[in-house]
């Protein structure tokens, strides 16, 4: 029999989910999941997972929790890991209890991992602390749902009060705590989507809160906080706001199976990011031709990797049939770019000859051998890329064998999170780090009943001028060009140019 695992997604988003939880996520046969804040944590789950929404949403058609019992209960005795994937953590108004009974009274194993719920990181980013030596002794929780359930003359003398599910009764709370003595002026805040890409903070008074939140579209997820600790905020408020892309959002374009250190690059100076999958790589329709290649590999004098995918294939299949990085003998090996680099280094080996600039018409410019009579082994992606390398290689009298290592393709649709930003019109900048990750994107946005004026106010960013080229073809514009051609300079290119603005 299998096991159910309760995780807590915390604010659900990847910053903010324990390893535990990912690591979870990462392996899992089955997973059960509520309405999440992010699209980015079931990219986390492995290929062929079977994926079951059971989303709870105040307003909004539910799952009955019958139902949800039901199925938690028949994968559960599969012979399966199941994870049933939360908001916050499973045990903060989760509604588990009927679950685990259910599991309990079937049989089934069941493990609960926490998650960080937003009574507690809410007010931490929104600057607010929740306990204060002057001002707050302690805090209360309550979900806003149903007022009546409360003493609010009893609320109405504790410190801080931290109200969950309560956006529709804002106004409510506020009249009820001022009719049991609390003053108009009395300090409360509103964080909605805390965590997460539409994040939105309010602060204000009992009198005033309802008013300036009035123009929201919608406060739902929101946490509520009472109490004069709100006027700490600026003493409390992170200097994560004065990082250089700080409030900017982000949309990197790149493929499905790749984690991005591009994320982390653009992160860790404030900006937040979504990850849009624009390809999804793969083997090759046939592994013939790179077969025969790695079996007259002493034939060859220089091997040619244009890319990371290139180099895991390659390698990967060098693996499959039986052999390591000692059958490449005495072969040269030239890459292009970096992060190739980076990923060569990773199999053990140092790449002889990287050219100055990080595109393949600069490693026929300054190829450090006489090209005339020379072997070259390229593998490469199958469908789509570009002729130059063998056009011009083979011009100067190089023999240059092709080989399919890899394949991209387009992937199905848009991540709802994506699609929902770009249409609220909060993404800054999209970027491309490849010409066919700029035409899966366009296919995709086409897909969905989008055009040009989706991208209005967005700048759109390229790795480099070939990307940019098909930027032009495609959108009429390109607004920021990295000058390095790696993922560092455009992560500089664009905080020069945000600055700007």
């Amino acid at each position: 029999m299998g096991k159910v695992f309760f995780v807590g997604s915390g604010l659900g988003s990847l910053e903010y989910l324990t390893v535990w939880g990912r690591s979870l996520l990462s392996s899992a046969d089955v997973v059960m999941y509520d309405a999440l804040g992010s699209q980015q944590l079931l990219d986390l789950v492995p290929e062929g997972c079977l994926q079951v929404y059971v989303g709870k949403r105040g307003g909004e058609k539910s799952t009955p929790q019958d139902e949800i019992n039901r199925l938690l209960v028949e994968y559960g005795q599969l012979d399966k890991q199941v994870v049933r994937l939360k908001g916050g953590d499973p045990y903060i108004f989760g509604r588990s209890h009927p679950e685990v009974l259910a599991l309990k009274e079937a049989g089934c194993e069941f493990e609960v991992v926490p998650g960080i719920s937003s009574v507690l990181a809410a007010p931490l980013l929104a600057g607010i602390p929740l306990t204060h030596k002057a001002l707050s002794a302690g805090f209360f929780v309550g979900t806003a749902h149903n007022p009546d359930a409360f003493d609010w003359a009893a609320l109405a003398k504790l410190d801080t009060l931290v109200f969950l599910m309560g956006g529709r009764k804002l106004g409510e709370i506020c009249q009820r705590l001022q009719d049991e003595g609390r003053s108009p002026d009395f300090p409360i805040a509103v964080v909605r989507a805390a965590g997460l890409l539409d994040q939105q903070i309010w602060a204000g008074t009992l009198s005033t809160i309802t008013q300036r939140t009035q123009d929201a579209k919608k406060l739902s997820p929101c946490v509520i906080i009472v109490g004069q600790v709100v006027n700490l905020r600026p003493d409390y408020m992170s200097s994560t706001s004065t990082r250089p892309l700080a409030g900017k959002t982000i949309l990197i374009t790149r493929a499905a199976s790749q984690s991005s250190e591009f994320t982390k690059l653009l992160t860790e100076i404030g900006a937040n990011v979504l990850e849009m999958p624009a390809l999804e790589i793969r083997e090759p329709s046939t592994w013939e031709p790179l077969d025969q290649a790695i079996a007259t590999l002493n034939t060859f004098t220089w091997l040619i990797l244009t890319s990371a995918n290139g180099v895991e294939f390659f390698f990967k299949r060098l693996r499959t049939l039986g052999k390591d990085a000692r059958a490449l003998g005495n072969l040269k090996i030239a890459v292009v770019g970096k992060k190739t680099a980076k990923f060569l280094a990773k199999e053990g080996l140092k790449a002889d000859f990287i050219p100055p600039n990080f595109v393949a018409d600069s490693l026929v410019e300054n190829f450090p051998e006489e090209l005339a009579e020379q072997k070259i082994l390229f593998p490469r992606v199958e469908t789509g890329g570009r002729d130059v390398l063998v056009r011009e290689l083979t011009s100067q009298g190089a023999t240059i064998v092709e080989a399919p290592a890899y394949e991209s393709a387009c992937p199905r649709s848009i991540p709802s999170d994506v699609w929902s930003a770009l249409q609220g019109k909060s993404v800054d900048v999209v970027t491309f780090a490849s010409s066919k990750t700029v035409k899966n994107f366009w296919k995709l946005v086409e897909q969905n009943g989008g055009d040009h004026h989706l991208l209005d106010p967005v700048k759109l960013a390229s790795i480099g001028p070939l990307t940019s080229q098909t930027c032009l073809e495609i959108f009429g514009q390109v607004d920021i060009e990295a000058e390095q051609y790696t993922l560092d300079g455009l992560r500089d290119v664009i905080v020069e140019n945000l600055a700007e603005a």
